[in-house]
């Protein structure tokens, strides 16, 4: 039997995994019915409270006209609360993003770390806040609009 850290750094590590793998209708199973998400060290402005639904149509619409993402995640602290129903987990990130484009260089990289609340829902575990905070890039992060006007024409 997988321990509860087992299965926290599992519903996690899914959450990349989906997301590369381009399986938007898994990724709404790893979340809880309300995720605040926090991505404001790259975008500014104020961290939003979302459905599972939402982080999946979003993540499509800015990911999959991409040829090519790569999310690593590692070196993850599992903290849980002391009657074993809440956990904090943190772990760095590598992600790359590709695009061949006339307009630059193929790739953008971005680095630095995930901090998940988690909530235990029987035998699994549900996220209910998400913060990336990205410490530094690299690249041509111009390929994102790039991926998202070739969205908007299709």
């Amino acid at each position: 039997m997988s321990s509860d850290r087992d299965l926290i750094i599992d519903t996690t590590t899914r959450v990349a995994w989906y997301a590369d793998q381009r399986r938007w209708d898994d990724i709404p199973g790893l979340f809880a019915e309300k995720v605040i998400l926090d991505y404001t060290s790259l975008t500014g402005g104020e961290p939003a409270t979302v459905t599972p639904a939402e982080i999946a149509g979003s993540w499509k619409t800015s990911l999959e006209n991409l040829d090519a993402t790569q999310h690593l995640v590692s070196n993850y602290l599992v903290e849980l609360d002391e009657d074993g129903t809440r956990a904090i987990a943190t772990a760095q990130f590598l992600a790359t993003h590709l695009l061949a484009n006339e307009q630059g260089g193929p790739t953008w990289t971005l680095g630095g770390h995930y901090r998940w609340t988690l909530h235990r829902v029987d035998h699994t575990w549900k996220i209910d806040s998400m913060t990336m905070t990205a410490t530094w890039a690299s690249g041509n992060q111009q390929i994102m609009t790039l991926a998202a006007e070739r969205h908007r024409q299709t």
